[in-house]
């Protein structure tokens, strides 16, 4: 072992102590140890102990865990704090700036224990009024955990869709007689990526090369992998401009569908085709938008002619679930409301946090009917828009409400939502959404797993029997617009159109700009197949007041 490795080991046994807030003077000294074996330039594995514990700063001590880590490749102390320490929890200690202590106050205060569960508690903005913190802190970790993320392998398609387009651009100056567009998943819009994939037609892969300044490029072929300086991997295939609807359209498919897609139609030769439309057109079928182009139903549905119109964002006419500083919002309810009328919406519904949500100040009922006066008042100044009084009401481990029923029966909708007890079994965590879903209060299912993109999967419910439910009891689901849920998975919605169950597209906004995230749900949506006449959301004020009142 290097001494950089041994003192890295020291270094984590160090920051794992204080994490668990143990003796100062020994996290001190492993600290000290970590600082001196950096500097020294022979190697300790090769020392004797007692030449270790001559040197200043080790002593017998350490001398004694060194030459067990060079010995066994373990230390049986670091073990020890690994075993008592969530793997999450460790990798939040690699953060940049963001030590120990810190660590500890999100670990034991807010429950975290992942560094996806982190990022989103920054972006709903949970950590501002924690002791030790603030909103100057928040903005600098948010973009530090960003930088982190990066180094995961995965990333979310939020994260990648600036770059994608910058990169678009970019190319187009290079070769401007050269056709460019976005293939493989980036293009079908899947939630989360490996990398960006472009295809270029009419440019070699050698001129392409040439023109990159990215730090890593290799060439296959008429394939260019490369890294870039924000290190986000990049797979660029060219082509000749004759054979581009052929290109894209293999690229574009994502394995399911084109398996299906080629047994199918065996023996038809789709080689050396100009456009993707003629690729349609040889098998007689009608161009099936990118989304639906991962699973073999998307292919049914043109085989039988019943291509759906899919949703767009601007088929949304409400903003449904969004946060104000009743809560845990950034933007006070007024800004909210101003905000979404500058976008072109027609009505917006409040649903700030229910009391038992105390780590996110949930309204307890005084503070419940204060809002419903702003409410009122404010609604008495608007002529063409609406504010909807909601809540966004835990669901409790028995599967109840938050309020009284004299309280729920005051507000225009209620989205049920799990914010705690995410660890149950199945059945059980299935019966707690069942028991939620017969509530004749309940309007809409929030985010039914709970899940983080990569970083926490849902719950385990059983899908089904909850979009069964749903339809009997006419409840929405969400579809939790947030680039980091997107949840209700884009996969289920197909069986909610089956069973008619109306899917409500909803940001869970926590500030003004969060509004916009309507945008990466639609995107979501479109892969499941949803239209905007099977939208709550898509609905008018009126629309959807009556689904509300069942």
């Amino acid at each position: 072992m290097t001494n950089k490795e041994i003192g890295t080991a020291f270094r984590e046994l160090a920051r794992l102590m204080e994490l668990h807030n143990e003796n100062p003077f020994k996290i001190r000294s492993y600290q000290n140890a970590y600082m001196t074996l950096r500097k020294l330039d022979q190697p300790v594995a090769e020392l004797e102990e007692t030449e270790l514990a001559a040197i200043k700063g080790i002593g017998k001590a350490i001398s004694g865990k060194i030459r067990e880590l060079v010995s066994s490749g373990e230390m049986e102390a670091l073990e020890k704090y690994r075993e008592m320490t969530p793997v999450g929890v460790r990798d939040l200690l690699g953060i940049s700036g963001f030590g120990p202590k810190k660590v500890r106050t999100v670990w034991q205060e807010m429950g975290v224990e992942s560094v996806g569960e982190l990022l989103y508690a920054v972006n709903e903005n949970r950590l501002i009024e924690i002791k030790g913190f603030g909103l100057k802190t928040q903005e600098d970790l948010k973009k530090k955990l960003a930088y982190f993320k990066l180094s995961q392998g995965k990333f979310l398609y939020a994260r990648l869709e600036e770059h994608a387009k910058d990169m678009l651009e970019r190319l187009q100056q290079y070769f401007p007689d050269a056709r460019v567009e976005w293939t493989g998943a980036l293009r079908r819009a899947c939630p989360t990526l490996e990398r960006i994939e472009l295809l270029l037609g009419g440019v070699s892969s050698e001129e392409v090369a040439k023109r990159l300044e990215w730090p890593e490029i290799t060439t296959e072929g008429n394939t260019i992998k490369a890294l870039t300086e924000d290190e986000i991997p990049v797979s660029i295939y060219c082509c000749a401009k004759e054979e581009w609807g052929s290109k894209q359209f293999r690229y574009t498919a994502g394995a399911d569908f084109m398996q299906s897609f080629l047994k199918a139609f065996p023996g038809v030769d789709f080689k050396g085709v100009a456009e993707e439309e003629e690729v349609f057109g040889k098998v007689k079928l009608p161009v099936l938008p990118p989304e639906l182009r991962e699973q073999e139903w998307g292919l049914v549905l043109a085989q039988e002619d019943k291509l759906p119109v899919l949703i767009k964002a601007t088929d949304v006419r409400g903003v449904i679930h969004s946060h104000t500083t009743y809560s845990d919002g950034i933007n006070t309810l007024p800004e909210m409301v101003a905000y979404a009328q500058e976008q072109g919406y027609a009505y917006i519904g409040i649903t700030d946090h229910s009391k038992a949500a105390f780590y996110a100040n949930g309204l307890k009922p005084e503070r419940v009917l204060q809002q419903f006066k702003e409410i009122d008042a404010l609604n008495a100044q608007l002529t063409d828009f609406r504010i909807l009084k909601g809540i966004e009401s835990d669901i409790l481990a028995d599967g109840s409400l938050d309020y009284e029923e004299d309280l729920l029966q005051q507000f225009d909708f209620i989205i049920a939502s799990v914010h705690s007890n995410l660890r149950m079994e199945e059945e059980k965590a299935t019966q707690r959404l069942l028991t939620a879903i017969e509530n004749p209060y309940t309007t809409i299912l929030g985010h039914p797993t709970g899940r983080l993109l990569l970083s926490r999967p849902g719950y385990p419910i059983d899908h089904k029997k909850i979009i069964d439910a749903c339809a009997a009891n006419k409840v929405a689901i969400e579809l939790n617009a947030s680039p980091y849920r997107l949840d209700l998975d884009w996969t289920w919605i197909p069986y909610a159109l089956e069973k008619g169950v109306l899917i409500s597209i909803n940001p869970d906004a926590h500030s003004r700009e969060g509004i916009h995230d309507i945008y990466f749900g639609t995107l979501a949506a479109r892969k499941g197949g949803l239209t905007a006449e099977h939208c709550l959301n898509a609905r008018s004020v009126e629309g959807f007041l009556a689904f509300a009142k069942k």
